[in-house]
């Protein structure tokens, strides 16, 4: 069974329910590093997401 690489900004905000599924690692921290600049004001690089927001499922 593939793993899935997951960004839930549900579980860390009471206002955004945002959640990024995809068993594609590329995919998942392109459209997470897009949601938290236009969202969110911050920019990440892959290193930060993927080590303090994103976990793999």
């Amino acid at each position: 069974m593939a793993q899935a690489h997951k960004l839930d900004c549900e579980s860390v905000s009471d206002t955004c329910r945002f959640i990024i599924q995809s068993e594609n690692e590329e995919e998942a921290v392109e459209l997470a590093q897009k949601h938290m600049k236009e969202v969110h004001g911050q920019e990440y690089t892959e290193d930060e997401l993927q080590n303090e927001h994103m976990q793999v499922v």
